[in-house]
């Protein structure tokens, strides 16, 4: 998935590597350890429309990217974007079909 971000293709990827990147930064931790759960987490928030969950995500995903866009720049897309609802379609399609993580999209539906 490509999004125009500042003028400037931003390529996206939902593999093992964004799970990674997301658990990150909206992981859930216990006494410093990463316990993960960032994915479980983050699809319902997706599924709501949640901004703070599609910058997370959009900056998780954007891992390969040089220069990797700012989480200020992706949130500063949101507030102008005239399409955003189709965004989140878009990346909520991505993550159902990605391979790494379409089990556990297709688990939170059950």
């Amino acid at each position: 998935m490509i999004l125009k971000i500042n003028d400037k293709e931003c390529i996206l990827h939902f593999g093992v590597r964004f799970v990674r990147e997301l658990d990150k930064i909206a992981g859930v931790s216990s006494k410093g350890i990463s316990l993960g759960m960032s994915l479980t987490r983050t699809l319902p928030a997706l599924q709501t429309y949640d901004p703070v969950a599609f910058s997370n995500v959009v900056y998780a995903a954007a891992y390969g990217n040089k220069p990797r866009p700012k989480m200020e720049d992706i949130e500063s897309f949101i507030d102008n974007d005239e399409d955003i609802e189709k965004h989140f379609d878009e990346i909520l399609e991505e993550v159902q079909n990605s391979t790494a993580t379409k089990l556990v999209a297709k688990n939170m539906k059950a």
